[in-house]
């Protein structure tokens, strides 16, 4: 069964970092792109970021351009989202997603298989 668990959200002030964690299993990480999406309260699913197979790209929304650092470790079949600059429009549910084995790597929403999200609270 193939499973995506996050960790490492919480309540944070303005300016404040966090590092986010997804650890993934049920299949090999190595083979497959991998992003994360978010999802505040009343809006729509949102593209973050994602990275290749073999880490050597990465791609950034806009809003995060700058704030953020997607990383893996495919030998522990970790995920990785590091957020710095945390603004209080960052408030949110993280998830970690597994791209579709033939999916072109770009932004998108549309993945195969999403965990099940960690909160992200950036308020004063």
């Amino acid at each position: 069964e193939v499973r995506l668990v996050e960790s490492g959200g919480g309540l944070v002030h303005p300016g404040g970092s966090l590092r986010l964690s997804c650890a993934a299993s049920g299949f090999t990480l190595s083979s497959f792109a991998m992003g994360w999406v978010r999802q505040a309260p009343g809006k729509a699913l949102e593209w973050v970021s994602s990275i290749s197979k073999d880490g050597r790209d990465t791609i950034y929304a806009n809003f995060v351009k700058g704030r953020a650092k997607i990383s893996r470790d495919s030998a522990k079949s970790m995920l990785y989202l590091q957020k710095d600059s945390l603004k209080p429009e960052d408030t949110a549910v993280y998830s970690c997603a597994k791209y579709y084995r033939n999916a072109r790597f770009g932004p998108t929403t549309d993945f195969h298989v999403f965990g099940q999200g960690t909160q992200v609270t950036v308020t004063v």
